[in-house]
């Protein structure tokens, strides 16, 4: 049973950085899509990122590109989220979610949050 641990979370002023980071336990990451979703107060949850570990390719919507990059640090089955130049917008929850079985074509195109079985407990961002 695949487990996801967020941390990184916190406060920081428009313009900021923050690294979230996901810790996958219980299984490694082949043929696992992995995403970042953030859901805003009184928002459905969104896809932000996603990453096919095996092969590392990712994919960011279009208001993260330019800012915002995702990586996997295959050797300690962790996933990190850098965030760049925070803007109010992008505040909120931050999850991790993992979707074993997905092919790497239908992990880096439009996601729903339907689409993952296993989600982290989620990490706070706030933006002021």
């Amino acid at each position: 049973q695949v487990q996801l641990v967020e941390s990184g979370g916190g406060s920081v002023q428009a313009g900021g950085s923050l690294r979230l980071s996901c810790v996958a336990s219980g299984a490694a990451f082949s043929r696992v899509c992995m995403a970042w979703f953030r859901q805003g107060p009184g928002e459905e949850r969104e896809a932000v990122a996603s990453v096919y570990p095996t092969t590392s390719r990712a994919r960011l919507v279009d208001a993260a590109k330019g800012r915002f990059a995702v990586s996997v640090d295959h050797a300690r089955n962790r996933l990190f989220f850098e965030m760049n130049s925070l803007k109010a917008e992008d505040a909120g929850t931050y999850y991790c979610a993992a979707a074993r079985g997905m092919s790497e074509f239908t992990c880096l195109g439009r996601l729903s949050p339907r689409d993952f079985g296993v989600w982290g407990q989620g990490t706070q961002v706030t933006v002021s």
